[in-house]
């Protein structure tokens, strides 16, 4: 967690908007495709990820497209939601053909 002294010299000092702050941090806790099976199951990454996305479109006005992040999060935090299989692993369709 970030010292409160810090953030605030942070905020203070920056002259970066809000939104620019919020997009920078979603950037920071976006999971990288390369991090998904590593993190995919790591419900405060996964939290994080949507509370900051949230974030970012809420400061877009746009306040349903954060409400839908913020609803997965709480999904997330409370167990509700869990990964998704990877689409790469899945098992292989099998087709079958009729005579």
């Amino acid at each position: 967690m970030i010292p409160a002294s810090s953030l605030n010299n942070t905020l203070h000092s920056s002259t970066q908007t809000p939104l620019a702050l919020a997009q920078a941090l979603a950037a920071q806790l976006a999971i990288a495709p390369n991090d998904w099976h590593r993190l995919k199951g790591d419900r405060r990454a996964q939290a994080q990820q949507q509370i900051t996305a949230a974030l970012v479109f809420l400061l877009n006005d746009q306040p349903q497209e954060a409400l839908t992040h913020l609803q997965q999060a709480v999904g997330w935090l409370d167990r509700s939601l869990k990964a998704p299989p990877c689409p790469t692993h899945g098992s292989p369709t099998q087709i079958s053909l009729k005579d």
